[in-house]
């Protein structure tokens, strides 16, 4: 699939999943564009937990019920680690929103869909029981849960706002 094609038709899947299983080579595929998203500093702060065992991922469907997350065939949980260096900023927000997006983007290229669900999981102590669930390090922070399959339903891009109501030019 074309790279602008892949933009237009990624989309925030939030339906059920086919039975159909996610093979483990597209899953490789899928978390290696992750991981090569931009990091600041290079400093590379977010890591990738892939869950396609059936009882871990009952589990964490458990702590966050979803119909996206309790029926898709693998999980991708996203973490990272804090570090602040040493001019006073950290990147961890941006290094995690990068290999995020890398993440969607390949999996709509693959033919499957996802959803980014963050907010959910870092509220009501969530992120600490999944962390538990998985045996994340004490300093790994769970940030979101990205649930990959095949669709059960079509599905398209919400609508965007005009595009001159969002971009500015200023030319000289």
């Amino acid at each position: 699939m074309d790279f602008f094609t892949v933009i237009e038709n990624r989309h925030s899947y939030r339906g059920a999943y086919t039975d159909s299983p996610v093979p483990k080579s597209d899953l490789e595929k899928i978390a290696d564009a992750g991981l090569r998203a931009p990091s600041g500093c290079n400093e590379q702060t977010t890591s990738l937990i892939v869950v396609t065992d059936a009882a871990l991922r009952e589990k964490i469907a458990g702590v966050l019920d979803h119909k996206s997350v309790r029926s898709a065939p693998a999980l991708i949980i996203v973490t990272t680690r804090y570090h602040k260096f040493d001019f006073g900023l950290a990147f961890e927000l941006e290094d995690y929103a990068a290999a995020v997006e890398n993440i969607l983007l390949a999996a709509t290229a693959m033919g499957y869909a996802s959803c980014w669900f963050d907010g959910m999981v870092r509220t009501g102590g969530r992120d600490k029981a999944i962390a538990e669930i998985l045996g994340a390090a004490e300093d790994e922070n769970v940030r979101c849960i990205l649930p990959v399959g095949v669709p059960a339903q079509i599905g398209k891009q919400a609508p965007r706002k005009p595009f001159d109501e969002r971009v500015t030019w200023k030319q000289g």
